[in-house]
């Protein structure tokens, strides 16, 4: 997201983005829904229907399909490289 002129504070954050000042509420409700679509298993509902309202505060129908969507396919290729051992990119120091 760099290339797309991402500040890094905001790149650096995402794992920390309920501490962090970076994020609109638009985003927060996207990241809050992407982390409970993740972790299906941690609970016994596992996509509150809170969680959802919030995020359709912000996204449209339309908006919300392809967020999930966008979800489910991180999701995927982040199972394939961990089932498959890869390492996700390169590191050049």
């Amino acid at each position: 997201m760099k290339r797309a002129g991402e500040k890094d504070e905001r790149i650096h954050a995402v794992a920390a983005w309920r501490h962090a000042p970076y994020f609109t509420a638009a985003e927060r409700a996207a990241l809050e829904l992407t982390e409970a679509v993740t972790r299906l298993s941690d609970g016994e509902d596992p996509v509150p229907d809170s969680v959802w309202k919030e995020a359709a505060k912000y996204y449209d129908e339309s908006a919300l399909a392809e967020l999930i969507l966008f979800i489910a396919q991180t999701n995927v290729w982040n199972r394939l490289n961990v089932a498959a051992g890869l390492v996700a990119g390169e590191w050049k120091p």
